[in-house]
């Protein structure tokens, strides 16, 4: 710091950054109601958020960023909603992926995408395209999309049970 506001300021001390930093996303429809917007434009303003701080992550050195946006239970949510969220991911994949990977932060998108609408998937393709045209350099922003820990146990648990039952065979 300066001594009593003269000259210039004292860099802050060399400090670590973690490699990696995991958000989820709530609030975003919450915010919007509270100012009086609709709920996607919440969703909006947090798909923005998401790429403000992958890449302000990457400028200071955290290496990965994972965003968890879109659980199985966001299914459960009006058709509206769920619409406009499915909207808003065919918007941000087609601009982010792009934009973000000038910036040095590959994008890749991460869960169950079966569920998902085929344009959607081909976008994702694209994207892991762009993304692995990156070097080792890159920093990795992700985006976690229909994930859920009751479908990760229920999941796990019918692959180890199919393969005992293989097993049982042989």
């Amino acid at each position: 710091m300066a001594l009593f506001g003269f000259g210039k300021p004292a860099a802050p001390p060399a400090r670590q950054v973690p490699r990696h930093i995991a958000v989820t996303m709530d609030g975003n429809g919450r915010w919007a109601k509270k100012r009086g917007l609709p709920r996607s434009a919440g969703h909006a303003v947090g798909a923005e958020t998401f790429r403000t701080i992958a890449t302000y992550c990457k400028d200071i050195g955290v290496r990965y960023f994972t965003v968890y946006a879109f659980s199985t239970e966001n299914w459960k949510r009006p058709q509206e909603e769920v619409d406009a969220l499915m909207d808003l991911f065919r918007k941000y994949l087609r601009e982010a992926a792009e934009t973000m990977a000038a910036r040095g932060v590959a994008v890749r998108i991460l869960g169950d995408l079966t569920p998902l609408p085929e344009d959607i998937k081909t976008l994702i393709r694209e994207t892991a395209e762009i993304a692995d045209t990156l070097g080792e350099d890159a920093a990795t922003a992700s985006l976690c999309i229909n994930y859920g820990g009751r479908d990760e146990i229920k999941n796990a648990v019918r692959r180890i049970a199919g393969q005992e039952i293989g097993r049982a065979h042989v």
